[in-house]
Order: structure tokens, then sequence, then C-alpha cells
């Protein structure tokens, strides 16, 4: 069974659309490759900044539906 052939919105190539590739259906593997990789290194920057602070309001939120005394 072949794969289907799409044309790459980015560079006009043609390439074979195969279930496990990474980034977009509708850009080739060398032309999404790299939008990945930019999303992996953003995600992680973002998360040591503000999302530590996120993290600790959550926790402290939960902490106190938890063991919080009816009066």
């Amino acid at each position: 069974m072949a794969f289907p052939i799409k044309v790459c919105v980015v560079c006009s190539e043609e390439f074979e659309l195969k279930p496990d590739k990474p980034g977009f259906a509708n850009r080739c593997p060398e032309c999404s490759a790299p939008e990945a990789n930019e999303a992996l290194t953003q995600g992680a920057v973002g998360a040591d900044g503000l999302g530590k602070e996120v993290n600790e309001a959550r926790k402290k939120a939960i902490r106190d539906l938890l063991y919080r005394k009816d009066s």
C-alpha cells in the first residue's frame, strides 16, 4: 500500500505522507522539523519562569481545598 503524495506548502517539493511523520501534514519532514525543535525549546524556556509560579499557586489552591476546616 502506497502512501499519499503531498506537495509541501513551504518548498513545493513532493513527499509521501507517512503515519508517524512529525510536524504538519501539508509540509515535508525537512520543513516541519525546525518548527518542532523550536516548540520544544520555547516550552522549556517558558516553563522555568512563569510555570513555577503557576504550579505553586495550583498546589496551594488544592491544599486549601483538601485540608480546609469547615467551621
